[in-house]
C-alpha cells in the first residue's frame, strides 16, 4: 500500500474539503486523465484497486500515472471504548480530495480504451469521475 516513508507528526487535524483543486487539475503527463466531481477522502486501498483494475484491462500496455498520494493519517478509536482519554492511534492513510483534481493519468493506448479503462477504475472510489484528455484543454486555449 502507499504510505509516506517518514513523517513530521503522527497525527493530524481532520481539516476542511472545501472548494475546488487549482493544483493537479489538468492532464500533464499522459493523453487521458481521470478526473475527480466530488470531494473526498481517497484511502490507499483505493488508490491501489483503481490503479490495479487499469492496469489489468490494459494488459501492461501503455503507461499509467498516479496522480495522487496518501499522506494524511487518520486515526481511530478502538470500538467500545469511552469517551475521552485522547486522539485514538494512526489506522491509515488518506489522500483530500477536491472536485477537479486528475486523479490518474494514461498514454500509449486508444482513447476508447483508456476510457474503457478509466471506468473501471472509477468503479473502485467512493466519488463520481470524468474521463479528462489534453486535447480538449488544448483547444479551448
Amino acid at each position: 500500500m502507499l504510505m509516506p516513508k517518514k513523517v513530521k507528526y503522527r497525527k493530524q487535524q481532520r481539516g476542511r474539503m472545501t472548494g475546488k483543486a487549482w493544483r493537479g487539475s489538468d492532464v500533464s503527463f499522459g493523453d487521458y486523465g481521470l478526473k475527480a466531481m466530488e470531494p473526498c477522502w481517497l484511502t490507499d486501498r483505493q488508490i491501489e484497486a483503481a490503479r490495479v483494475a487499469m492496469t489489468r484491462f490494459v494488459k501492461r500496455g501503455g503507461k499509467v500515472w498516479v496522480r495522487v498520494f496518501p499522506d494524511k493519517p487518520i486515526t481511530k478509536k478502538p470500538l467500545e471504548v469511552r469517551m475521552g482519554k485522547g486522539k485514538g492511534a494512526p489506522e491509515g492513510w488518506v489522500c483530500v480530495i477536491r472536485p477537479g483534481r486528475i486523479l490518474f493519468e494514461m498514454n500509449g493506448v486508444p482513447a476508447s480504451e483508456a476510457r474503457r479503462a478509466f471506468q473501471l477504475a472509477g468503479a473502485k472510489l467512493p466519488i463520481m469521475t470524468k474521463f479528462a484528455t489534453r486535447f480538449a484543454e488544448e483547444k479551448a486555449s
